[in-house]
């Protein structure tokens, strides 16, 4: 797991702003009392920036997170160089200037990269095979949507000619929604039930090798599969996509990590109440919220996430039509948050923890 570092103050080195484009993308080196040394257009291929590297050796490269940071700063730190992956969500010098072009971009990175970094908000990135096995499970979750946006077009073309597919699970729908096709409607349905038939069988194949994986790399999702709502698919999500747990200070540090976390506006007595940020994984949101779903709903068991979900909604913390969304996303925040602390911790899950410190009552044999 690549770390970023620093000395408070100015780079005493050389800094190499890097602007990444898709076909070219513009550096500017300047050095470390900031006057520009150098400033050009190179090819982003991997030959023509390992021959520009070998030349910087030594410095510190600035670039923007994007389709191709990460291997570019793979490249960079072989070669030699300090790396720094600036956050655009918090850099808005960069995304919202009046003036913005390749270059200013690339002499603006070099510029924040040499005189404070902590402007830049350093991304850190994952392990590479980490990287290389959480594409897998978005692979996966695009053959779902896949399979889900044919099944819901297969449903609305029966229901316009007065049909009605079978309730079922998506994994039988091929079979069940053949008996319901008419002969006329086979000619533009059939094709996609096969595919539907397709999705199912590479979904199934892709998950079971996903499983098999995380048991051989990640023993860590054994532990977090003992949380109620938390299968293998979460488990293994929520492992990948954190990567390393030491890169958290604390455990709750994540919820902002998972745009799970309230916005603020506060000004002198006003402090609305806003919806949660958005901003980080959405993935790793999406997947807590999967699973906090199953906790909050008739066959959740009891334990300590799904009273807290129960307390929000009892003492009316949360009103409205929204208020079990909003219990139902907080429980989610909570729940990774537990994950990352059993991660850190190395201790088992005990569903009745804060049960016991509280005084509260737990069922006979908890």
């Amino acid at each position: 797991m690549q770390k970023f570092t620093f000395t408070p103050g100015i780079s005493e080195k050389k800094t190499l702003g890097f602007d990444l484009g898709d076909r070219r993308s513009h550096y500017c080196l300047v050095d470390r009392r900031g006057r520009e040394i150098d400033q050009a257009v190179v090819e982003t291929t991997r030959p023509r920036l390992l021959a520009l590297f070998k030349r910087m050796k030594g410095a510190r490269l600035v670039l923007e997170m994007g389709t191709h940071a990460c291997w570019i700063a793979d490249l960079a730190e072989e070669m030699g160089l300090e790396v720094l992956i600036a956050n655009p969500r918090s850099f808005e010098l960069l995304t919202k200037s009046y003036r913005k072009t390749d270059a200013n971009d690339c002499q603006l990175l070099a510029d924040a990269g040499r005189m404070s970094p902590r402007l830049l908000s350093p991304i850190v990135r994952r392990p590479k095979q980490c990287r290389v096995d959480l594409t897998a499970m978005r692979s996966r979750k695009c053959l779902v949507d896949l399979r889900t946006k044919s099944i819901n077009h297969v449903r609305g073309v029966l229901k316009h000619h007065a049909l009605r597919a079978p309730s079922c699970s998506p994994e039988c729908f091929h079979r069940k929604v053949v008996e319901v096709i008419p002969k006329e409607l086979e000619m533009a349905l059939l094709p996609l039930v096969r595919s539907i038939e397709c999705l199912n069988s590479q979904i199934k194949s892709l998950e079971s090798q996903t499983k098999k994986m995380a048991k051989e790399r990640y023993p860590i999702t054994d532990i977090f599969e003992a949380v109620p709502g938390v299968a293998s698919i979460v488990s293994t999500t929520v492992a990948l996509t954190i990567g390393d747990p030491d890169r958290f200070p604390k455990a709750r540090a994540i919820g902002a990590y998972m745009g799970a976390v309230p916005r603020q506006a506060s000004s002198g007595e006003s402090n609305p109440e806003l919806s949660i940020t958005k901003a980080g994984d959405g993935e790793l949101r999406r997947t807590g919220v999967l699973a906090a779903n199953y906790i909050m709903g008739p066959f959740g068991p009891d334990c300590d996430l799904r009273r807290f979900g129960m307390r929000m909604l009892d003492n009316g913390r949360r009103k409205g039509k929204n208020a079990k969304k909003r219990a139902i996303v907080a429980v989610a925040r909570k729940l990774v948050v537990l994950l990352l602390h059993l991660w850190k911790t190395g201790k088992k899950y005990d569903p009745f923890y804060l049960a016991r410190k509280n005084g509260e009552p737990i069922p006979a044999g908890a």
